[in-house]
């Protein structure tokens, strides 16, 4: 397959090194709006370089993976849309809820395969929770708990364009919910502090938040995140049902202290970084979206799987700022 990547900053460059070792990709060509950047990175790989982004879509390739700046994603989208390319773009499809919904209207009338990067659903402890979840093994559901902390804050200019904590941060739990249950959310409570470090505040976004979410039959999930946990990069969840409980991302490397005696947890040194924890989630995306565009695969993440899981992280959102539960039924959908 001929494969184009647009946008290589670090997700993008990762994706790129991960096709280049595809065997079933001949060809790679990686677009940015910063031609050196571009340029730098296909000497790295051994790989084309694009004059333009819009080349890309004039180049006879027959998939493009987008991983642009979260801002250009839509319109990177549209393109491929005209030029008829399958099409891999990390998550968010837009910032706004309503862009996104644009852009989903525009993809589902032209029958355009759309795969979104929410990584976390090719990672084997999700999959593995999934399949326990769905096959019965843990009877009724009733409680599920999600954790996500990243190490340290992004940069300021990252933090300004990602839309906020639960849209950036947060939506992988809400994606991952509907994924893992089968169900949808019914309601939701959030709420958030700023009172880490001072550029949160300036930029009027959020350090720590959490999510009380209902689902549609009953069950109670609780998700939490932060951007400030320095004892390392933690992300899990645990799902309860009235006959058994398990652990996603429960390891020897989780960067969780027992106070316990006679305890020694974490007993090796933690995971620092979402780069490092979910490295082989990252090629089995790429791999699946290669199978998808060839036409072998169901689409295992498609638009409309990404815009559920904003709809969620809109409602938290609006939560947070009106303190009160919000309904699903009141944030607008496909």
């Amino acid at each position: 397959m001929r494969v184009a990547v647009v946008g290589v900053g670090r997700m993008g460059a990762i994706h790129a090194a991960n096709l280049r070792r595809h065997a079933d990709v001949t060809s790679l060509m990686v677009a940015d709006t910063d031609r050196q950047r571009a340029l730098e990175v296909a000497r790295r790989l051994d790989v084309s370089a694009a004059d333009s982004v819009e080349e890309v879509f004039s180049s006879g390739t027959d998939a493009v993976v987008i991983a642009a700046s979260t801002a250009a994603h839509a319109e990177l989208i549209r393109q491929a849309v005209r030029a008829g390319l399958p099409a891999f773009c990390e998550k968010p499809i837009a910032v706004e809820l309503s862009a996104s919904i644009r852009t989903m209207h525009e993809v589902q009338a032209e029958g355009m395969t759309l795969q979104v990067g929410l990584m976390r659903r090719f990672d084997p402890g999700y999959q593995t929770g999934r399949e326990l979840v769905r096959s019965g093994q843990l009877g009724r559901l009733h409680t599920i708990r999600s954790v996500g902390a990243d190490p340290a804050p992004p940069p300021a200019a990252y933090l300004s364009a990602s839309g906020g904590i639960f849209r950036d941060a947060l939506i992988h739990d809400f994606d991952l919910l509907r994924w893992i249950t089968g169900r949808e959310v019914a309601e939701v409570y959030a709420c958030g502090s700023d009172a880490g470090p001072p550029i949160f505040a300036e930029l009027g976004e959020l350090d720590t938040a959490m999510a009380s979410l209902t689902m549609d039959d009953g069950t109670l999930a609780a998700t939490t995140v932060t951007r400030c946990n320095g004892a390392g990069y933690d992300v899990r969840m645990e799902v309860c049902g009235d006959t058994d409980t398990i652990a996603i991302g429960l390891d020897s490397r989780t960067p969780l202290t027992s106070v316990e005696p006679d305890t020694t947890f974490p007993s090796s040194d933690p995971i620092r970084g979402f780069l490092e924890r979910f490295a082989p989630a990252f090629e089995a995306e790429i791999d699946a979206f290669l199978q998808v565009a060839r036409g072998d695969l169901e689409n295992p993440c498609d638009g409309r799987e990404a815009v559920e899981a904003l709809r969620v992280a809109e409602a938290c959102r609006r939560s947070q700022r009106e303190r009160r539960p919000v309904r699903m039924t009141e944030i607008a959908g496909l």
